[in-house]
């Protein structure tokens, strides 16, 4: 072993100074809330998404928002000058930014080294290949290679750097997840290309919460940030088949819509087929109903979707689950202005959830004057609405199908 090698040393943590840094705004209220707060100087963000999802749109915003106080570097390796300067003008950037067309990040690097550049964004890492390993551009080596030359670039220099990185059909970014453990921030963007709707996901984040979400819209005029998006959730209608919930992303209540049709099965092995709710969890919520609230269901399709290509995650909407089901098989439209918060177990009972109090709120701010809430509740009702208090999937059937009807 040679006795003159330079290696660090343990120490204590408590002599260990904290990262005192100030974070960056970008500028986009929606994108600041998902990454913690903002950027910080040194950090990289990996973009993934489907191609044409909008993932080029958003960072040519932000880097327009970045470059009043930074220099930026837009690296492409799928358009040429003539095409950023097109969609520029379209999204109306109007602040100065350095744009290289180039696949060799060495080169890339040197460039930015060069003009000593604050915040680098490269599109797309499948593009890029390094002198330090083999194989094509955007296959793993080459991937791994080049992200990692990047990350040692950011932290050395103290750079922002954003890395585009293309979804595959397996819903990974350039085949094996081998980025998101180099990076510091991962960001997915969701939604149809049909659709104008976009949610920006965060999935790791070493300086803030991964819970949050952000919601944009594209436009011609690039996306625009949806700082109330409870009401793209809601279609308003009061139809049977319908009921309105409310979750929690991260810190931010959101209203949710919960659509079932029910159709008859003459075999033996029915459908159940479910967009925005986990199949797993449609399967266990159609049990309960079937076993604790009497509802048969054994011979029926059941197709269960949430309106907005909006994900529910979490359990406190299983309630307006099962009472949107109830409710189409009943063909019974649900009270008016009602809205559904609780969850469902295995015995039919509804199960506290926490928070409470921030959803109802958020119910009362959008209309809804009734609320369906467990009986272990003890939150108040908010001002403008009263609380239902239901133990029992079978009581809620009951007392919201039953009224109805009534």
């Amino acid at each position: 072993m040679n006795k003159s090698s330079v290696h660090t040393r343990a120490q204590q943590l408590s002599t260990v100074s904290g990262l005192l840094q100030k974070r960056v705004s970008t500028s986009l209220g929606e994108l600041d809330r998902v990454l913690g707060g903002g950027l910080i100087h040194g950090m990289v963000v990996l973009l993934g998404g489907d191609p044409g999802i909008g993932k080029s749109t958003l960072l040519l915003q932000t880097a327009d928002h970045l470059a009043d106080e930074n220099k930026v570097l837009y690296v492409s390796g799928e358009e040429s000058a003539a095409q950023l300067k097109l969609r520029a003008e379209r999204l109306r950037v109007s602040r100065e930014m350095l744009v290289l067309c180039e696949t060799n990040v060495d080169n890339v690097i040197s460039e930015a080294l060069q003009n000593k550049i604050g915040v680098l964004i490269i599109d797309s890492i499948q593009t890029m290949y390094s002198d330090e390993a083999t194989g094509v551009p955007g296959s793993v080596s080459q991937v791994r290679a080049a992200t990692a030359q990047l990350t040692r670039f950011a932290k050395d220099n103290g750079a922002i750097v954003w890395i585009v990185g293309h979804v595959t059909k397996d819903g990974n970014i350039a085949g094996p997840r081998i980025l998101e453990h180099i990076v510091d921030t991962v960001l997915y963007f969701e939604g149809e290309r049909q659709e104008g709707l976009r949610l920006l996901r965060a999935v790791k984040n070493r300086f803030g919460s991964t819970n949050e979400i952000g919601v944009f819209e594209m436009s011609n005029e690039g996306m625009r940030e949806v700082s109330d998006p409870s009401q793209l959730f809601l279609s308003g209608e009061c139809v049977a088949g319908c009921a309105v919930t409310c979750v929690l992303e991260g810190s931010r209540p959101i209203m949710a819509e919960v659509q079932s049709l029910l159709a008859d099965n003459a075999y033996s092995n029915p459908r159940r087929t479910s967009a925005g709710v986990e199949n797993g969890r449609l399967a266990l919520l159609l049990a309960v109903l079937q076993k604790k609230a009497h509802l048969q269901l054994h011979n029926k399709d059941v197709y269960v979707n949430v309106v907005g290509n909006l994900q529910l995650d979490e359990r406190g909407a299983d309630l307006a689950i099962v009472m949107c089901i109830a409710s189409a098989l009943t063909e019974t439209s649900l009270p008016k202005g009602t809205a559904y918060i609780g969850e469902v177990g295995l015995t039919g009972e509804i199960r506290q959830i926490s928070r409470l109090d921030l959803r109802m709120r958020e119910c009362a701010r959008l209309g809804y004057t009734t609320i369906v809430v467990p009986k272990s509740a003890r939150a108040k009702a908010p001002q403008g609405a009263n609380l239902i208090h239901v133990a029992t999937v079978g009581k809620a059937v009951a007392a919201c199908i039953g009224n109805a009807r009534g």
